[in-house]
């Protein structure tokens, strides 16, 4: 009987937690609703060029000190997508939005959407942007990794043993010996 009362009251605890993050995230989201009203209400399209692009504590990032007063104390230790840009004849630090901070280009004239200090979008002035190369992941490093030991394992067992080993990917011939040129 007394792990029936047990799970009770572990059910009564975990329905109880369901309940406040729910009505937790509505209150986040009608909050963020509004900040994204405001940031829409505000936004302009202006033509930048980006100096540098980094990732940094904002203590570091070189923003007005009103802004990183306003911050909250649990968030000025993470580090930040900070953009420099020059737009016009000012230089400025700008906070970009984490989806579009990997295809800012550096060096190079942008059209951007800001609103205030934050940039929310950014599209080529001329040309087209380039996307970042995907990242690997854990278990696609691992398997590369793994491929790449087998295949020296398997030279260097061919080496001491005086054969020749055919190349995997991309080798045309099956003996393993190169083709030799003629020049004419």
């Amino acid at each position: 009987m007394k792990i029936g009362y047990i799970l009770l009251i572990i059910l009564i605890i975990i329905i109880a937690a369901m309940v406040i993050l729910y009505f937790v995230g509505r209150r986040l989201e009608k909050r963020q609703a509004a900040q994204m009203e405001q940031i829409e209400a505000a936004k302009q399209n202006v033509t930048m060029l980006v100096i540098d692009k980094k990732r940094l504590p904002i203590r570091e990032s070189g923003l007005p000190d009103m802004v990183i007063e306003q911050t909250p104390k649990y968030l000025r230790r993470s580090k930040m997508p900070i953009v420099k840009a020059k737009i016009g004849p000012r230089v400025m630090n700008m906070v970009a939005d984490e989806k579009i901070f990997d295809i800012i280009p550096v060096k190079k004239e942008v059209r951007a959407t800001i609103s205030g200090i934050y940039i929310t979008d950014v599209k080529a002035l001329r040309g087209t942007l380039e996307a970042p190369p995907a990242k690997k992941s854990a278990f696609r490093r691992f398997r590369d990794w793994a491929f790449a030991q087998r295949e020296k394992e398997k030279a260097l067992e061919a080496k001491s043993s005086g054969k020749t080993v055919p190349k995997q990917a991309g080798g045309s011939s099956s003996s393993g010996k190169k083709k030799k040129r003629r020049r004419k």
